[in-house]
């Protein structure tokens, strides 16, 4: 296998252990969390069951859970869950999402704090990517980036909009309620 200063191939990443660990290559270095715990899955998937209803609702893309994202070889990332628009469909494969989603979603936990918060966000936005979420359970809010807005994130505790697409109404999330059955 490649080691941290070589560029990954994907037949490499692929490779890696099946071991209930989380494995993404970001800039060459491997990065490794363990399975999500009980609570950042309920998180997870309250999220998700909001974001896909209203995705279904207005049938404007796919809505993904953890999946990975190839966009360029040698950075292979596997968020939570993805928001693919209808103009991107195209982009998923049997590998995964090879294409720039419209929002990449993360649920932090102990483990995944350096990764979510200083790796993966520069990625995304070189990527073009329009929208990265963080979900903190600790601080029950959401880090919201904007990347073609501004480069400093907002933190959302109360009511998080998100309008995908233009003529759609936007969708309003109480964040109180993501956190509720945790």
């Amino acid at each position: 296998m490649a080691n941290s200063t070589s560029e990954w191939t994907y037949a490499e990443y692929a490779r890696l252990p099946d071991d209930g660990n989380r494995y993404e290559v970001i800039d060459g270095e491997v990065c490794v969390t363990p399975a999500p715990g009980p609570k950042h899955q309920r998180i997870a998937a309250s999220l998700f069951v909001m974001l896909r209803s209203y995705v279904k609702e207005h049938r404007i893309g796919e809505l993904l859970w953890d999946v990975d994202l190839l966009f360029v070889s040698g950075q292979y990332l596997r968020p939570d869950m993805v928001f693919v628009p209808k103009t991107s469909l195209g982009g998923i494969t049997d590998r995964g999402v090879e294409a720039p989603p419209g929002l990449v979603v993360e649920v932090l936990s102990p483990h995944s704090r350096r990764i979510d918060l200083e790796l993966k966000p520069p990625r995304y936005r070189e990527f073009g990517v329009p929208e990265y979420w963080v979900v903190d359970p600790a601080r029950r809010s959401v880090e919201v980036s904007r990347f073609g807005a501004s480069m400093k994130p907002e933190v959302v505790a109360g009511v998080l909009r998100w309008q995908p697409e233009a003529g759609v109404p936007a969708l309003t999330i109480d964040v109180g309620r993501v956190f509720d059955d945790a």
